[in-house]
């Protein structure tokens, strides 16, 4: 892991000044934190999208920390629902909306002298269907992490190691992420979806996704948490809570929760197609 960290270093320094698309989750922070240190706050700027499919709570909390790492900083407007061909919700959603996303960075480090735009990738990113890569690919984004071969659990204990608040922060996803393929994304929706995993994280789940299946929510949480629905005021709570937001039907998954799992459904030669 320290070998992976030095060879990080190294490969920052040559990049001299960058653009990074920052989230606030796990990964940018590390990111934004060393390219901090490395090649100094005057040649580093980090920059957060505001979108729907982005809950409002992250983005203040991107604005938190950027400013407790004294990072330059600035928001800019992502509006994914207005590309064409991402409402829906195809396969490719994903490529379709790193692709305006990339776009508009790339934009901004030319026009500002930055030589990189870069995000935060890891080794881990390589094993998963993700056709965004594809788009940061034809853009020349750059992924430091992944370069560098640090997993997601090797960035997670360097963090802690530096002492960032994000070392044990729980995964997220964009919200669009919660859809089956094919079924057409809104704001709305995206709204409703949010709202639910708002209830989950009001009530101490750590780790969670709700799966959004027209009328029915499919509730994923980590398999160590699955037996607190088995207490029946919470499982009632959860319940009454979710049916306010419109959904018709509760369920749980009992699979626990995934990355990715909208993507178990997917054909393999619809993933190679969109391999980076």
């Amino acid at each position: 892991m320290d070998e992976k960290f030095k060879k990080l270093e190294e490969y920052l320094i040559n990049l001299k000044k960058v653009l990074i698309a920052f989230s606030g989750g796990v990964d940018s922070t590390f990111l934004l934190k060393v390219c901090l240190d490395v090649l100094g706050k005057e040649n580093v700027l980090a920059v957060t999208a505001r979108s729907s499919t982005y809950p409002s709570r992250e983005l203040e909390e991107a604005k938190e920390l950027a400013k407790s790492l004294g990072a330059n900083h600035e928001i800019i407007v992502s509006e994914e629902l207005e590309v064409p061909g991402f409402s829906e919700n195809p396969p490719e959603r994903c490529y379709y909306c790193k692709k305006e996303l990339f776009g508009k960075l790339v934009k901004i480090a030319r026009e500002r002298g930055f030589n990189f735009v870069l995000d935060g990738s890891n080794a881990d990113d390589a094993g998963d269907f993700r056709p965004g890569m594809k788009a940061k690919d034809e853009l020349g984004v750059k992924s430091p992490l992944k370069e560098a071969g640090l997993t997601k659990a090797e960035i997670r204990a360097l963090s802690q190691k530096m002492g960032l608040p994000t070392w044990n922060k729980p995964s997220f996803a964009c919200l669009a992420s919660r859809f089956p393929y094919g079924e057409r994304i809104t704001g709305e929706k995206l709204d409703r979806v949010g709202r639910a995993e708002e209830i989950l994280r009001g009530l101490g789940f750590s780790q969670y996704r709700v799966r959004n299946h027209a009328d029915l929510a499919r509730i994923e949480v980590l398999p160590e948490e699955i037996e607190r629905f088995f207490e029946r005021s919470l499982r009632e709570k959860v319940v009454a809570e979710f049916k306010k937001l419109g959904f018709v039907y509760v369920s749980l998954d009992l699979t626990g929760y995934r990355t990715g799992s909208m993507n178990e459904g997917l054909k393999e030669e619809e993933k190679a197609l969109w391999k980076s």
